[in-house]
């Protein structure tokens, strides 16, 4: 069939053939391609640290957004670390919402996390960035932050002193609030959830580890206190470092409709060996694992979203069509817009990847023009 004539600018026809069974296009097997969305990360890739306020900031963002496409990635939510609110007034101010296309993928809004954390659990943050919600809670933000325009995502430790008012006002505007980089123990959890918290960052990393008296932010997954009509999804680094296997399995099967998958992709994605940055941090790359430079506390993954969808499948035993819908449905269900993305429903932006038998990408399509071919 002629694959292009199915899909132009908008699914204007509901199309029977992608649904859960297989068939064939361009010789190549379509499940549910939907394209993926990056929702949480990249902070960086191909050189280029989102956390750095170049001269050309922009540009770092285009030359990211250009070579995701590769990997099947037609929307991203630029993340910038934990860094100095002089950070935040440039970059924030230079990065926008736009569509993608032939000249890369779109960006949603940014994700800003940090530096609202906890210091225990601070990770690769710079500890002396680290803040608390100390004037009340939103004048904090706006002070470190300058704007929340073009943001779409925040993560934060719940357990702060005055969190609970900063979540309420930012899920009042829309924007999607995370807990992460916490110590919060499940009550402290369920409570931001309770006042509009949706999003776990990278869960199981940088967080308490799960107890059976108090299963800390781990126990959302299973919690009977979030209110019936909302899901709490949860960031899953799939890259085989960050979370064993069996870790993966369990979070999948005790709620397999909420995980998203994420890459924590950092500056070095895409580069050899040695030593990048990372905001304010030196960090370097020993094969497949990427340290503060000196240590070995992990700070961020180097895998690319194709990568952590074919990772996915192989470690919890899914179909494929659940591993897709783990980097495109879910994620658009987090965000809210799966109107335009996230699926191929009737009225849905006709981006599409194509893969063949063991999910690689072959081709990717926004709006239905083709953007990137192997």
């Amino acid at each position: 069939m002629d694959f292009l004539n199915l899909y132009l600018l908008k699914l204007t026809q509901p199309v029977s053939c992608f649904s859960h069974q297989n068939k064939e296009a361009i010789g190549y097997r379509i499940f549910q391609t939907q394209s993926m969305i990056h929702c949480f990360t990249p902070t960086g890739g191909y050189g280029i640290d989102f956390s750095q306020a170049t001269s050309n900031v922009r540009g770092g963002v285009a030359l990211v957004a250009k070579k995701i496409l590769e990997h099947g990635v037609t929307s991203f939510l630029p993340t910038l670390v934990t860094s100095p609110p002089n950070i935040y007034h440039k970059v924030l101010s230079e990065v926008k919402v736009h569509s993608g296309g032939v000249e890369g993928a779109g960006v949603l809004g940014c994700h800003l996390e940090g530096p609202f954390i906890s210091l225990e659990k601070k990770g690769a943050h710079p500890e002396q960035y680290l803040r608390s919600f100390q004037s009340g809670g939103m004048l904090d933000l706006i002070e470190t932050y300058g704007t929340l325009d073009n943001v779409a995502m925040v993560t934060l430790a719940p357990e702060l002193p005055n969190s609970e008012k900063v979540v309420r006002e930012l899920a009042q505007r829309g924007i999607t609030v995370s807990l992460g980089h916490s110590v919060a123990n499940l009550s402290q959890a369920e409570e931001a959830v309770q006042n509009g918290a949706s999003f776990i960052t990278h869960l199981f990393n940088a967080m308490l580890p799960f107890h059976h008296r108090d299963p800390g932010i781990v126990g959302l997954l299973t919690s009977d206190q979030v209110p019936q009509d909302r899901t709490v999804f949860y960031g899953m680094i799939a890259d085989g470092i960050h979370t064993n296997s069996a870790a993966l399995r369990i979070a999948h099967r005790a709620h397999p409709t909420g995980l998203v998958l994420v890459t924590d992709a950092i500056t070095a994605m895409g580069l050899p060996p040695g030593r990048h940055t990372l905001g304010q941090q030196v960090i370097e790359i020993q094969g497949l694992h990427a340290y503060v430079a000196g240590t070995k506390t992990l700070s961020g993954s180097i895998a690319t979203m194709d990568m952590c969808v074919r990772h996915f499948k192989q470690a919890s035993g899914c179909s494929v069509e659940q591993a897709l819908e783990a980097a495109s449905l879910h994620p658009a269900q987090l965000l809210g817009i799966t109107r335009c993305k996230g699926t191929l429903d009737y009225g849905a932006d006709a981006d599409l990847v194509l893969l063949d038998d063991a999910i690689n990408v072959r081709a990717t399509y926004i709006a239905g023009q083709e953007v990137w071919r192997k």
